[in-house]
């Protein structure tokens, strides 16, 4: 079995391209509905709960999007399966092993970039050894040992992407703790199935470093500080419950990766095309158009069920006017003056994060 990890592009500022999130009118379920029941029926009945509880829908090759100019050579899968999966889900597992053991897609398209590949590979002792910021979560830095994973994230999304992936980290494996659960069962499930069945394994979601620094540049500095402020809170109580004035951060309903980013967009909402909306349409180009589905007949998507929604309207929305490297892009300045100074800055409170965080976490070791 191969895994298929794209590299990212060279970057470049970002286009002024527009990301189209679903209308308020717009229901995969019912916009796939009787392609997916007429398919499913005839060819794998046994998957027809999945269609009914809205987990499962299939995406035929008539309608996606229009393939662009200046991509007629590229022959798109014929078809594409998407199930919704919850990352701390025995069922979702479970789910994930009898729809690739029926399809037997070429290839199975997963939630999780390279520096989070680890995820599919964590064994119980290694979930529990590792401590929070390599176990298995969807900020964990794995996939490259410790200091490997650091030093991809510094090279992807700066430092302060890799600050708040440190605080995310935490909060994650905190929610992960409180729900008894590990996380990513049904990548797992993916793998291993693909493995037996021979298919290849794609890594589909924009590398997180990215997705952080585009996040952190859309909020102000006060968005920065209250978001920081709100993260510590999170980490350093006892419990997740909420408070009649705490954060969204802190609500103890945020039980998966897309519950937080969504409550996040709700309290800063410029988050929401960074952490929602363009890794929507990543994963749609991924399930699509990337190298590693050309040509292919089947393809099954792996992905949280919150993400069903945009990465359905992607596929059949999608005009041609993007590009991969259009949502990876950084902005880059010439004034090494200002960059020189925030940079000082930055790695200030940078240093102090990391710092109080290391002794929140020793103090109740």
């Amino acid at each position: 079995m191969e895994i298929f990890s794209p590299s990212p592009p060279p970057l470049r500022p970002p286009p002024p391209a527009f990301i189209r999130p679903p209308p308020p009118c717009f229901d995969y379920r019912s916009a796939v509905l009787a392609d997916t029941q007429s398919a499913v029926a005839a060819l794998h009945p046994e998957l027809m709960p999945l269609v009914h509880d809205g987990s499962l829908v299939l995406v035929p090759k008539r309608r996606y999007g229009p393939v662009p100019d200046w991509r007629r050579w590229f022959v798109e899968p014929e078809k594409i399966w998407v199930l919704g999966t919850s990352h701390l889900s025995e069922k979702s597992a479970d789910d994930v092993a009898k729809v690739v053991r029926s399809v037997k897609p070429d290839n199975v398209v997963v939630e999780l970039c390279r520096s989070r590949a680890g995820i599919m590979y964590a064994s119980d002792s290694e979930r529990n050894e590792d401590g929070p910021l390599l176990s298995s979560n969807m900020f964990a830095l794995s996939g490259a040992k410790f200091f490997g994973a650091i030093n991809r994230s510094i090279n992807l999304g700066g430092q302060s992407a890799l600050a708040l992936r440190l605080l995310l980290a935490f909060f994650s494996s905190k929610i992960s703790s409180g729900a008894n659960r590990p996380f990513g069962d049904e990548f797992r499930s993916a793998r291993k199935v693909a493995e037996e069945i021979g298919a290849q394994i794609v890594l589909g979601d924009r590398p997180i470093e990215i997705t952080l620094e585009r996040a952190w540049k859309s909020l102000n500095f006060r968005e920065k500080f209250t978001l920081i402020t709100s993260l510590f809170r999170g980490i350093t109580s006892p419990s997740l419950k909420t408070t009649n004035n705490s954060s969204a951060v802190e609500e103890n309903s945020a039980t998966s990766p897309f519950e937080l980013y969504e409550k996040l967009s709700k309290t800063y909402p410029s988050l929401l095309q960074p952490l929602i909306h363009e890794r929507d349409t990543y994963i749609a180009w991924s399930l699509k158009r990337s190298k590693a589905v050309k040509d292919s007949k089947r393809v099954v998507g792996i992905i949280g069920k919150g993400h069903m929604n945009g990465v359905v309207y992607a596929l059949m929305a999608d005009q041609g006017d993007l590009r991969f490297r259009d949502l990876v892009g950084q902005e880059r300045s010439n004034d090494w003056v200002k960059n020189l100074i925030i940079g000082l800055i930055r790695d200030t409170v940078i240093g102090f994060v990391l710092w109080a965080l290391y002794e929140s976490v020793m103090g109740k070791l």
